[in-house]
């Protein structure tokens, strides 16, 4: 029996949605569940260099703290062209268009690997200056740039596997790319603490009890490792073996969607299509980057500790994130072959479904995290300091947990509607114009309303949450975003040999 049949009673594949019929929270859930996973496995990545590397020094540890952003920034320039092939994929699946569909996320592969090459380009050649505009100190600079610049000459791989999880989730197909996720994730944090550390006095060694004639010959190899980019380069390979399986799978097309070689030649009429849907996404997800980058030069006004407590606590509470976004990610979908179908009310019940599970399920995880910070942050790092820091953030943003997912599943409507500049002007409000200036007055001007500065930066997290939720159930409420029409179109697509 293969891995997919033993899954099968708890993981749904696309032949087994009808996301345009019936009920609504079901195919929802299942819909969203491997996305949960797949987002969980790649957070992995990310959660796996954050362990690695803070065995390695704390230097490494604040270094990756400036890198991720940097790291968010790229991928958001590109983030457009993933969120319209998905949409264009969704829509015409909801037609019943099928090579519509196939031709939209043939353009997507095409268009995406451009974007990728050039992004990753231009952040590799000023990765220093970015970075030290960031507020990097001295000791952290070198390493942050070391991490940066592989990253940045291997962003086509990352790209191009997010794609193919795009596009096979506009067709309804969220297990396949969370069983090629699973594959990859297993070999990263495999190689990552050797690519580290190299073989001498590694670790993972120790974890595994791997002594004697083993690790001596290990050892004697006399490799010792790249230290922090030696974590980058295992991030790359790992996600670019990735691709290759997605592209594989996407080229025979027997699950989710079909790309074909013939049409993905450059199709400057259909880039506008791509363009009109995606660039109001890329300005979301860089608006989020953005943010991010500066709110870590407010966090860099702080000491060391502060900044890589602010490290760790991010990347917990990206894991936290994961239900939420999956369950945007799943509405997105819902909606986007309800609006192609012709049944927007449909997809506006996704969305008010999704909303309210997502509320009560994050909420009681917030309780969980603001239980038990500190053995949460010392999973991570030995610092008593960075732990007591890091335990202090995550008290703060926990209460607002359930907010983060009101405001992913509305958003998620919104962008699988075509409405992708209604999602990104309520992203940007949420993040620029109220947790920034937030975060600046109260951790700078109101010394008497907080015990510690910092706090006041913890509290920006909270107070943005809520009011971002409050934003987007009231455009909601509106009931405008569903009477756009279908964005899909009807771009003729060549016709089969």
């Amino acid at each position: 029996m293969s891995l997919r049949e033993r899954l099968s009673g708890l993981f749904k594949g696309q032949e087994q949605l009808d996301l345009t019929e019936g009920g609504i929270g079901k195919p929802l859930l299942f819909l969203s569940l491997p996305i949960v996973v797949t987002n969980l496995l790649q957070t992995a990545y990310n959660l796996a260099d954050t362990f690695w590397l803070g065995q390695f020094s704390t230097t490494a540890l604040a270094a990756i703290t400036f890198a991720f952003p940097m790291v968010f920034l790229l991928i958001s320039l590109g983030m457009g062209v993933s969120v319209a092939g998905s949409i264009l994929v969704a829509q015409n699946t909801g037609k019943g268009d099928t090579r519509a569909a196939e031709y939209a996320a043939s353009q997507t592969v095409t268009f995406a690997l451009l974007v990728s090459a050039v992004a990753g380009a231009v952040g590799y050649f000023f990765v220093d200056d970015f970075l030290a505009l960031l507020g990097a100190s001295a000791q952290t600079l070198p390493a942050a740039t070391s991490y940066m610049q592989v990253i940045a000459l291997g962003l086509p791989f990352m790209f191009g596997f997010f794609i193919f999880i795009s596009l096979m989730r506009g067709a309804g197909d969220t297990v396949t790319p969370m069983l090629v996720m699973f594959g990859t994730v297993v070999l990263n944090i495999l190689i990552d603490p050797v690519l580290i550390f190299g073989f001498d006095g590694n670790p993972l060694f120790s974890i595994l009890s791997l002594q004697g004639l083993e690790a001596s010959l290990l050892a004697s190899t006399g490799y010792t490792g790249s230290g922090i980019a030696g974590a980058a380069i295992a991030t790359i390979f790992s996600r670019a073996l990735a691709m290759v399986v997605g592209l594989a799978i996407m080229f025979r097309g027997t699950r989710g969607i079909r790309i074909r070689l013939r049409d993905m030649s450059p199709d400057l009429e259909y880039a506008e299509r791509i363009v009109k849907l995606g660039v109001p996404a890329s300005i979301e997800g860089t608006g989020r980057a953005l943010s991010v980058n500066l709110f870590l030069v407010i966090v860099a006004l702080f000491p060391q500790t502060v900044v890589a407590a602010f490290g760790i606590g991010v990347r917990v509470f990206s894991v936290i994130f994961l239900p939420a976004i999956a369950v945007g990610r799943g509405v997105e979908t819902m909606a986007g072959q309800n609006i192609g179908a012709g049944k927007p009310d449909r997809a506006a019940s996704s969305a008010g479904i999704a909303s309210g599970a997502m509320f009560v399920v994050l909420s009681a995880m917030g309780v969980v995290v603001f239980l038990f910070p500190g053995p949460i942050v010392g999973a991570f790092t030995s610092d008593p300091e960075v732990v007591e820091v890091g335990a202090e953030f995550l008290r703060w943003v926990a209460p607002s947990f359930g907010f983060i997912g009101v405001l992913r599943a509305y958003t998620g409507a919104f962008r699988g509607a075509g409405k992708t500049l209604v999602a990104a002007a309520i992203s940007i409000a949420t993040l620029a114009v109220i947790r920034l200036p937030f975060a600046w007055v109260a951790s700078q001007y109101f010394p008497n309303v907080f015990p510690e500065a910092r706090m006041g930066v913890w509290a920006a997290f909270f107070v943005s949450n809520a009011l971002g939720a409050l934003i987007a159930f009231s455009w909601y409420r509106t009931g405008s975003w569903r009477d756009a029409d279908a964005t899909a179109g009807s771009r003729p697509a060549p016709t089969d040999d």
